[in-house]
């Protein structure tokens, strides 16, 4: 069973800064892409940010220039760095990863979420 752990959400002024983390655990044998997405209410989940093995990136156009994915391979933690945050920043984010197993197979498998709140 594969488990994501998230962290480094909360409540942030316009313009300030927040890093989230995820490390995953279990059963893990590769995992080829790491990434973030979000869902504000009422709204569908979106992606933020993946970042392959590889370490190609890929952003939504909303987060660009703003937000910064990185990942540590040897650790299998991802990591988001979100500058010049707005309210519309504000979402549940969710810690996504994209591998396989050592009982075999794989899939998506996706954390709990954390909470981002934007607000003066």
């Amino acid at each position: 069973q594969v488990q994501l752990v998230e962290s480094g959400g909360g409540l942030v002024q316009p313009d300030g800064s927040l890093r989230l983390s995820c490390a995953p655990s279990g059963n893990i044998l590769s995992i080829y892409i790491m990434g973030w997405y979000r869902q504000a209410p009422g709204k569908q989940r979106e992606l933020v940010a993946t970042i392959a093995s590889s370490g190609s990136t890929n952003y939504a156009d909303s987060v660009k220039g703003r937000f910064t994915i990185s990942r540590d391979n040897t650790k299998n933690v991802v990591h988001l760095q979100m500058n010049s945050l707005k309210p519309e920043d504000t979402a549940v984010y969710f810690c996504y990863i994209h591998g396989s197993v050592y009982s075999g197979g794989g899939g998506d498998y996706w954390g709990q979420g954390t909470q981002v709140t934007v607000s003066s």
